[in-house]
């Protein structure tokens, strides 16, 4: 790669970061912190990371200073990742010398110290997500035998690195992102290249393979048998990375049928058998390294491996050894490998990926490329101009299609202006980012908490077991408006500057409103002005700190990270949530405001603190009640068959778990008519109790 085309990458990054910092009116973070939380979320997005978060925190171990920008935890697999980024600011990217960098990761590692080292409870000052995080890795104890400390920088590397250092009889190890890999990973797409599997260090020896001619001569192939406790030390330095260009996920160990479930029975009864029963593996690789040795083959690295079909059985291999004890020392795993020539890998492996996992059902919509969810969002942003008619916003559907577009536009300078104008960076938006809106509006704030990866998968699973129909223009404009809504609560949130848990105080706040509304907001209000009302964001600024408190009091003795991922946190915080208070915002009241705020005309006009009131309490009467409702009012003639239709869909809507939730006047109806069956004393005495 040129220096040139780094240089245009870390302008390009510099310019995405000054436009978050320059927002007007916004106390946001300093740019060291939101260059953090920029590349933290981008390689999130690559799979580089799962459930990482930027954490700028900085204080003392007793006399010795630390000094943490982000985390990454996976108690699963056991590993802690520790990010510590040094920022120069500096335009074109000026050398660093590894000195100064080494120095950065000392700093965490004297974090890292306290955590393994029964220091936690020094941590100074201890009443932040620094110290609650370190209280939680050392609560898990030998859980936790892989740490890693992750040094990101703006700037050029002047020299590498150790790849590990030593703390308390622990090895820790030590990675960079310096510019020039974050370009070659962010910039050019490349994220296979940072595979390069040693496989003599991992195995201790070499592999024997067969290799197998193609004819055609567009690949090379090879058989080998890999040995169990090998695979899973692959998979435990990349982890779903390796899955880059697979088309499904891992499905778990539950259930009877369970092809994991099975796998895991041969590991602990036949490990011996494993060969002979299973599939194995079949992966790619864009270089395959061999030695040869009289008229022996030899398989000694592969750099850029993906496993295309198998992943389940890497996975429940890794899972089997790491989270269950299981000893691989007599598993042995068939292998091809895939090395391509020629032509184009993705659609090569595409082919692959079919023809391998047909044994098994995949939907076309497994195929994460050409997901017709992702693909229609990607359409109606397209098309959705804005009222001005002058602008649209963007669906990332693919990370890096918006400096793609733009780059398309730039060859004429008029075409690159009006891109500019019309999808500018901060109409932007992608799939983590649409999971996490959605998730939170819908009752999910639980599993926002989880970070941008994991949200997203079962975000995905969600939509694909409720059969949620295709989106629409008028979907796609409450989803903007969605968007609009949840960046304005953070955009406030942070100008707040609590101690602590930003991002959970958001998410946690977004589905406060849509519980205390019953999801009743005009969001075609919203799309229209592209903006909230001064009304609303006064009522998210004054909420913000009452979900703070009710948050911290839900925690108890808990670790507070972990309790916000339950969902018995929401469950608890659901009875803690503010009251809504007149006047309410033009949002709600269908009534325009001195601001200019014009409301739609299919609201009713007027509407108060009452009327939500009644969407709450016709939400906490369980679908028997409504049924009995209905049922017993008809029976008896007290209600009109119109009022027991409506208690029905009540009853529908309540065990669909008020995923669609009352209007105004079916909330008001659906309670007047309760109230006239318990005056008729149709109710007994556990009816009256449930509802």
């Amino acid at each position: 790669m040129s220096d040139d085309a780094t240089a245009e990458f870390a302008r390009t990054l510099a310019a995405e970061i000054d436009e978050a910092r320059d927002d007007p009116g916004v106390d946001l973070p300093s740019t060291e912190a939101l260059f953090t939380r920029t590349v933290i979320d981008e390689l999130e997005e690559i799979g580089h990371f799962a459930a990482a978060f930027d954490l700028a925190q900085e204080g003392r171990v007793g006399r010795s200073p630390f000094q943490i920008s982000g985390y990454a935890i996976d108690e699963d697999a056991g590993h802690l990742t520790l990010f510590a980024t040094h920022y120069s600011g500096d335009l074109p990217p000026r050398r660093i010398p590894a000195s100064e960098l080494l120095k950065t990761a000392e700093r965490a590692g004297t974090y890292v110290a306290a955590c393994i080292g029964g220091l936690a409870d020094r941590i100074e000052p201890s009443n932040t997500e620094a110290g609650d995080l370190a209280r939680q890795v050392a609560s898990l104890g030998e859980r936790i035998d892989r740490f890693r400390i992750v040094v990101l920088t703006d700037g050029i590397s002047g020299g590498a690195l150790p790849a590990t250092i030593e703390s308390h009889g622990k090895t820790v190890e030590v990675d960079l992102y310096d510019i020039v890999r974050l370009y070659r990973v962010l910039g050019e797409g490349q994220t296979r290249a940072d595979i390069d599997v040693d496989l003599v260090a991992l195995s201790g020896h070499r592999i024997a393979c067969l290799p197998v001619a193609s004819g055609a001569g567009h690949y090379e192939a090879y058989l080998a048998a890999f040995p169990g406790e090998t695979l899973s030390r692959i998979y435990d330095r990349y982890g779903t990375h390796l899955l880059e260009l697979n088309v499904r996920a891992f499905l778990g160990l539950s259930g009877r049928k369970s092809v994991n479930a099975e796998l895991r029975r041969t590991l602990v009864e036949q490990p011996e058998m494993f060969l002979a029963f299973n599939n194995g593996v079949v992966a790619t690789a864009d270089e395959v390294r061999l030695e040869r040795e009289g008229g022996a083959v030899f398989l000694t690295g592969l750099r850029g491996l993906q496993i295309v079909n198998g992943g389940q059985t890497t996975a429940s291999l890794h899972r089997a050894r790491r989270k269950e004890s299981i000893g691989l020392g007599n598993v042995e795993v068939p292998v091809k490998i895939i090395h391509v020539t020629e032509g184009d890998l993705e659609e090569i492996v595409g082919s692959i990926s079919r023809a391998a996992n047909r044994q098994n059902t995949v939907q076309q919509a497994d195929f994460s490329a050409g997901d017709p969810f992702h693909r229609e969002v990607e359409t109606l942003a397209n098309n959705a101009w804005l009222e001005s008619g002058r602008g649209r916003w963007f669906y990332e559907r693919a990370r890096g299609s918006w400096l793609a577009a733009e780059q398309k536009a730039s060859y004429r300078s008029t075409e690159q202006r009006a891109f500019r104008e019309q999808t500018p960076k901060a109409r932007r938006f992608g799939k983590l980012d649409l999971a996490r809106y959605l998730s939170a509006w819908d009752g999910f704030p639980w599993r926002v908490a989880f970070g941008g990866q994991k949200n997203f998968q079962v975000f995905m699973q969600r939509r694909k077991e409720t059969t949620a129909p295709a989106p629409d223009a008028a979907w796609f404009r409450r989803l903007i408006a969605l968007t609009i809504l949840y960046r304005a609560t953070e955009r406030l949130v942070r100008a707040m500057k609590f101690a602590a848990y930003g991002a959970n105080i958001s998410a946690y706040l977004v589905a406060a409103i849509g519980e205390r509304t019953g999801g009743r907001i005009d969001f075609d209000l919203v799309w229209r002005q592209q903006r909230l009302s001064p009304e609303l964001e006064t009522l998210i600024t004054v909420w913000a700190p009452k979900i703070d408190e009710a948050l911290r009091a839900s925690v108890g003795s808990r670790n507070p990270t972990e309790w916000f991922k339950k969902e018995d946190c929401w469950a608890d915080l659901r009875h803690r949530l503010p009251a809504l208070a007149d006047p309410l915002p033009p949002e709600l009241t269908g009534v325009p405001s001195d601001s200019g705020f014009v409301a739609a005309d299919h609201l009713a006009s007027g509407l108060n603190v009452a009327d939500y009131d009644r969407i709450e309490e016709c939400m906490r009467i369980p679908s028997s009640a409504w049924v009995a409702t209905a049922e017993a009012g008809q029976r008896s003639g007290v209600l009109h068959f119109k009022l027991a239709g409506i208690c029905m869909t009540l009853a529908n809507y309540a065990a669909g778990g008020w995923s669609r939730r009352p209007s105004i006047k079916q909330a008001k109806n659906g309670l007047e008519s309760v109230a006239k069956v318990r005056a008729a004393g149709l109710f007994d005495e556990d009816q009256r109790e449930a509802g």
